[in-house]
């Protein structure tokens, strides 16, 4: 299953890393890819949508579902 989140924020290539890094820790997360020009976060997997949102927000940045 795939889910596409809304990040405010991103601004580089380690941004989007950062943003990678901190959903792909949440539990039920296969994969994830970050898009800065898109604002977005594309999540594989079966992750609840609060722990993704909640991952990016301690990484820095504003998410939404």
């Amino acid at each position: 299953m795939s889910r596409t989140l809304t990040v405010e924020g991103m601004s580089c290539d380690h941004c989007e890393q950062s943003v990678e890094e901190a959903l792909e820790g949440v539990a039920g997360v296969e994969g994830a890819t970050a898009d800065r020009e898109g604002a977005s976060a594309t999540v594989e997997g079966d992750a609840d949508p609060d722990a993704l949102v909640a991952a990016v927000s301690e990484a820095g940045y504003d998410a939404s579902p």
